[in-house]
């Protein structure tokens, strides 16, 4: 009995394996246990199968999503069972929200256990709820995997196996499901939208995939209304006359009639106030068909690309509201602040965004360093191939999804707060398993998370009261970078700058002077 339930696990192991591989498989990043040893075992037999490993679920998944982002492919990641599998939570739900082919197989024991209380054991069918697309219990019951799927949000493959099961024997298939093409999206909305403008039109552009950016660039430079482009449209650089300095300060000073969002959620806290504005009439065009708002606003699901192309050449909006001119004021008040407080955080941020341009990549991390990066980087050079998690916006997993992101690259960039640094630690142990060389871990380590002092409602806050909130540290990550084998650099001054090519990562620590970024806040917020 015992042996053939071994069997038809081992059957239905293969065929969980051979799904994922239709599907374009061709990546696995696997945390091997006990449970789910013969799936690893498995795919490091397999020809053809790229199989990266790590002894930590979260960080694993992150890694895969990154690996994703770089080579535009389905990635698995494969964990054993128990809380192993809840460790996986963080990186599905921003796969959802970025709409990533991201498959998660989890090593089970066979349903005779459930709610037993048996060790390793838990309710693993269903944990991840509305963020997959779809479970399959893989329990030996003729359950088919990946069906259908559409490749918009993960999947979850639960795979029940007994003690001691055999390894199945795979192979790459020769043929691979085709995914259907989404149909045109509509475009009269747009052309509607764009019809009366006189009380202002601005754009605000959110991350785009790469082969958006060109159709959106001659789109609005040929609209000519003003524009804010977060860093990850690629586009920040590009647009000159027409961008904003300090897009949240003017628009809220000076609130437009229409906003027209293009790509993913903008970062911008103006964005997130529209809530509040009922009034603005607002039209988003997004592959990912989500408004980003808790208000009514209207959407176009489409990539960005196909609903510009699809209704031609836009009429010549232009600046009805002069934002154009309130944003060149702006930008001098900006210059002179980054001069006098030249070693606060912004200041370091400005003269490391010139070293990053040098460079191939960048991977922002949430919180404070994309926005410092979209208020203060320099506007010169093109840094286009810019990255974030913005599906959900957490700051777990980053570190893991810039190295699974730049696998291979040269000159790759990673700016990161100290508390995102903190949330990823055992990240580097990928460096090992990859080619890439020149990379800059760059931790802006202020003690905290000191974006709350940037927050109106933390402002009056007791100094107990905010050592809480800010979660004030002492560390240091030098000896971080030592226990990794990487090169270590301390910046605390401008001056201090001195990143020469290496063929080791190196981690690049800025401390910004407290004092200097109190008081430019203090003065740019006045």
């Amino acid at each position: 009995m015992w042996a053939s339930r071994v069997a038809v696990m081992s059957e239905v192991s293969a065929h969980t394996l051979e799904a994922c591989l239709r599907q374009g498989v061709k990546e696995f990043v696997v945390c091997a246990g006990a449970r789910n040893l013969p799936l690893v075992l498995s795919v490091i037999r397999c020809e053809g199968i790229k199989v990266w490993s790590h002894f930590e679920e979260r960080s694993a998944a992150f890694f895969a999503l990154g690996r994703i982002r770089d080579s535009g492919a389905p990635v698995a990641v494969i964990t054993t069972s128990g809380t192993a599998v809840a460790e996986l939570m963080p990186a599905v739900i921003e796969a959802h929200y970025q709409q990533r082919p991201l498959i998660v197989i989890t090593g089970d024991r066979p349903p005779r256990y459930r709610a037993s209380g048996a060790p390793q054991t838990i309710e693993q069918v269903g944990l991840f709820g509305n963020y997959v697309e779809g479970c399959s219990d893989m329990n030996g019951e003729g359950v088919v995997p990946l069906e259908n799927w559409s490749g918009l949000s993960p999947w979850h493959l639960n795979v029940c196996l007994e003690e001691r099961a055999e390894v199945p024997v795979i192979s790459v298939p020769s043929e691979q499901v085709g995914r259907a093409h989404s149909p045109r999206p509509p475009v009269t909305a747009l052309v509607s939208f764009l019809e009366h403008t006189f009380r202002g039109l601005v754009v605000l552009v959110g991350g785009l995939e790469e082969d958006e950016r060109e159709e959106a660039y001659h789109f609005l430079k040929a609209l000519g209304a003003p524009v804010v482009a977060d860093a990850t449209s690629g586009l920040r650089e590009h647009l000159g006359s027409i961008a904003l300095t300090d897009g949240d300060g003017i628009l809220h000073s000076a609130l437009p009639g229409k906003v027209l969002r293009l790509g993913d959620v903008p970062v911008g806290r103006f964005w997130r106030d529209l809530d509040t504005h009922p009034a603005i009439e607002v039209l988003s065009v997004t592959r990912t068909g989500l408004s980003g708002l808790a208000r009514d606003s209207e959407v176009i699901a489409g990539r960005v690309h196909d609903v510009l192309r699809g209704m031609g050449k836009p009429p010549a909006v232009g600046d009805v509201l002069d934002l154009l001119c309130r944003s060149n004021k702006r930008r001098g008040v900006l210059e002179e602040l980054l001069e006098r407080y030249p070693d606060s955080e912004p200041g370091l941020m400005r003269v490391l965004s010139s070293h990053v341009a040098t460079g191939n990549s960048l991977f922002l991390g949430n919180s404070l360093p994309i926005r410092e990066w979209s208020l203060c980087a320099q506007t010169v050079v093109p840094v286009e191939d810019v990255l974030a998690n913005r599906g959900a916006n957490g700051i777990d997993g980053q570190l893991s999804t810039w190295l699974g992101g730049t696998v291979g690259h040269d000159k790759a960039w990673g700016v990161f707060g100290d508390l995102t640094a903190l949330y990823d630690l055992t990240a580097p142990a990928f460096l090992e398993q990859d080619d890439g060389k020149e990379r800059v871990l760059v931790v802006i380590n202020n003690r905290g998370g000191r974006i709350f002092d940037r927050l109106p409602d933390f402002k009056e806050l007791s100094c107990n009261e905010h050592k809480h909130v800010v979660n004030r540290h002492d560390q240091k990550f030098e000896s971080w970078a030592a226990m990794w084998g990487l090169d270590y650099q301390l910046v605390t001054r401008r001056d201090h700058f001195d990143v020469k090519s290496q063929d080791r990562p190196i981690v690049l620590e800025l401390q910004p002077d407290e004092k200097q970024t109190v008081e430019f806040w203090e003065v740019w917020d006045s």
